[in-house]
């Protein structure tokens, strides 16, 4: 496990790295989620093997620090994920980025191109005001001190299934919050129109059971690969792994 400070406090983002060749590949996870549970699996496949593998979770999830002032929004996150990859020393990186992870990693792109060689999108939000659910939405419609202190926490717990509870409560509530309040905002310019701007190899990988993917014509002409995986819902590394591992490769 390796760590850096991200806000100035001495608050500390933390990754698991296993050695390698380059260029690296860093795994990047969802709202209330953490890397190593969601993609380790995948890494571990023989075809994936001998590359330099970061596992990051970003503030206020997983084994990272989670500081009651910090903002939580996603450019809050892409600059710390971006100084994970500077103490690094990482720069021209292969993200692999689920959910959230995929918003946070459009905008550390688009800050500082020369991290990223390569984006694999997996079902990344594009959009503000993202249908209501149990999740961004749900929690992001609580007020923060009534979803920290008034239950509104354990409710959505409640809503949500295996493996998502799982990690949830490993995640700070009030980080969490502002996390999804963050992502319900989105940014501006919106990830989508920073997606269509960015020149490097970029891939979005959708799954067959969350429906088509909402412009995506207009994503291909910009260059964005988009990948649709028959039979896998959002959790695509869960649901399809061969073909998660395929995209992950360069080979879907």
């Amino acid at each position: 496990m390796r760590q850096t400070e991200f806000d100035g406090r001495g608050s500390c983002i933390r990754w698991t790295e296993a050695p390698g060749g380059g260029p690296a590949r860093v795994y990047v996870h969802g709202l209330g989620s953490a890397s190593t549970v969601y993609n380790a699996h995948i890494a571990a496949r023989p075809e994936l093997a001998g590359r330099r593998t970061l596992f990051v979770d970003l503030p206020g999830h997983g084994i990272s620090d989670r500081p009651a002032d910090f903002g939580y929004g996603l450019e809050n996150h892409a600059a710390a994920l971006a100084a994970v990859l500077d103490a690094a020393e990482v720069t021209g990186a292969e993200l692999v980025a689920h959910s959230m992870g995929g918003s946070v990693a459009i905008v550390l792109a688009h800050r500082r191109p020369e991290l990223v060689s390569r984006l694999l999108l997996v079902e990344a939000n594009l959009d503000p005001n993202p249908t209501v659910t149990a999740g961004s939405s749900g929690i992001a419609a609580y007020e923060e001190d009534d979803y920290v202190e008034n239950g509104g926490h354990a409710r959505v717990l409640d809503k949500v299934g295996h493996p998502w509870a799982a990690t949830m409560r490993l995640a700070d509530p009030r980080a969490l919050h502002r996390s999804a309040t963050g992502l319900v905002h989105g940014t501006t310019p919106t990830m989508r129109r920073m997606l269509l701007g960015l020149t490097m190899e970029r891939v979005y990988l959708q799954g067959g059971l969350s429906g088509e993917l909402p412009g995506a014509e207009d994503l291909e002409a910009a260059g964005v690969r988009v990948v649709t995986v028959p039979g896998a819902g959002h959790n695509i590394m869960f649901d399809a792994p061969d073909a998660f591992a395929e995209a992950v490769l360069g080979t879907a």
